[in-house]
């Protein structure tokens, strides 16, 4: 006789009541990796961890790259996207060749704070890596051809990403935040990188492609101080006694009203808000963490269950941490329907006045530690994952002891302290944008109040 179908219900129901949950159990601690944390005769700081997992090695490589000049942003995209493209001695061709004989990749990016190559290879390619990335560092030519070519798919994609919300967003709510600073500068202007030719180029790699005050991060099956050492031969030739240049501190930032940003036609509004947080190096810092998983930092948060789960306003909401070297803010964001953005935007000040009045219980704050621990756990058991997280914190002036005295922390940290670090979210604390359409979103935005139209 074929058993009658049960719902998902009945079967998490038992006689006595709902099945309960087994606890939690404690994460298992772990050794930190074998690691060499130093500064070499040029400069440049590294950090090499053994990982021996799978015989690769990862690479990071982290170059402070900030400008004031309005040109800067147009020149460093069209570096870092024709760095790799030739060298005196390698075309774009043996720059891939050279590196798929090792099983090996190499890429670069920017940002208003850096300029970085990532990069990974077979264990037994790291020489060959090295030695690519070195003539990269110190012998690219940057091909007319290349700069001409790549200039034109930039302009191409920037026309196509000056299109997408979120990115309207994004430079919305960082002009709203730090006016003409450089960190604002993260997408160049198109007719600016249209201007830009390979001399200029050039110029920017000699003055600014240095290595004292960067880092290196590498990550994989080896014995540290050998790979120190062949980091030093291999990049004996990258020296200069100037310094790479930093990004300029950001000013505190204060809350106050939010600005509604026109976007005619628009169906949809991306709310984007933000408060002065911690820099990660602040001994209060796993105090936040903790709280703002519980306000809004994964799917079981107070602001999901709301505007997500009970109401239905966006399909995600989130709440996340930004960092620079000495500075750390906290970003609150939800992409909503036109109709529902004043109520979205109201439900989640409501969520942040009651998280600084009513913080998080006890059951949310565990429930929080053990994601927080787990996940830290999780993201650094690949080596991908811990050469990311290392370069991460590197820039940040840290390192593998903080990494591995990280859990602890989180494990340590007590119920006062999260409800201290709740008041980091008091509605007055924050600021932002309203990307929408205004003639939709004006009338109901003035009932709430604290929205400027910009």
């Amino acid at each position: 006789m074929t058993a009658a179908h049960r719902t998902a219900e009945e079967i998490g129901r038992t006689e006595a009541g709902p099945r309960p949950l087994p606890p939690l159990g404690e994460p298992r601690s772990s050794q930190p990796p074998a690691t060499v944390d130093t500064v070499l005769g040029n400069g440049l700081r590294v950090v090499a961890a053994r990982h021996g997992a799978v015989p690769m090695v990862e690479l990071r490589l982290r170059i402070p790259f900030a400008g004031e000049d309005t040109m800067h942003p147009a020149r460093a995209e069209v570096l870092a996207e024709t760095l790799l493209t030739g060298t005196s001695t390698r075309d774009r061709v043996r720059f891939d060749t050279d590196l798929a004989a090792v099983g090996g990749d190499l890429q670069s990016v920017v940002t208003p704070e850096q300029l970085s190559i990532t990069g990974d290879a077979l264990a037994d390619g790291l020489p060959t890596l090295l030695d690519v990335l070195a003539d990269a560092l110190t012998d690219a030519v940057y091909p007319d051809t290349e700069v001409a070519g790549e200039k034109d798919r930039l302009v191409e994609r920037l026309a196509v990403a000056r299109s997408q919300p979120r990115v309207i967003a994004r430079e919305a709510l960082q002009r709203h935040r730090y006016g003409d600073h450089p960190f604002v500068r993260e997408v160049p202007e198109a007719e600016n990188v249209a201007r830009v030719d390979s001399a200029e180029v050039r110029t920017l790699h000699q003055e600014s492609v240095l290595p004292r005050g960067s880092v290196l991060v590498l990550v994989g099956d080896f014995d540290p101080d050998t790979v120190v050492a062949q980091v030093e031969r291999a990049l004996s030739g990258w020296s200069s006694q100037n310094s790479a240049e930093k990004l300029p501190a950001l000013p505190t930032l204060d809350g106050g009203d939010v600005q509604l940003v026109h976007r005619e036609g628009a169906v949809q509004s991306q709310i984007r808000l933000s408060a002065q947080g911690l820099p990660r190096t602040d001994p209060g810092y796993a105090a936040l963490q903790i709280a703002n998983l519980t306000f809004g930092g994964y799917f079981s948060s107070r602001l999901v269950e709301n505007i997500r789960e009970d109401k239905g306003y966006t399909y995600g909401a989130h709440s996340a941490f930004e960092f620079t070297r000495d500075n750390g803010t906290i970003l609150v964001d939800a992409d909503t329907a036109s109709e529902v953005t004043a109520a979205a935007l109201w439900e989640t000040r409501y969520e942040l006045g009651r998280f600084a009045l009513v913080p998080p219980t006890g059951t949310e704050i565990e429930s929080a530690r053990q994601y927080a621990i787990g996940s830290l756990l999780t993201s650094t058991a690949s080596q991908t994952g811990l050469a990311s997280q290392l370069a991460s914190l590197a820039v940040l002036g840290l390192g593998m002891d903080w990494l591995a005295a990280h859990p602890d922390r989180l494990r340590q940290v007590t119920g006062e302290q999260i409800a201290e670090a709740a008041r980091y979210y008091a509605p007055t604390a924050f600021t932002g944008v309203v990307v929408g359409d205004a003639e939709k979103l004006l009338p109901h935005l003035n009932d709430i109040g604290g929205v400027v139209v910009g």
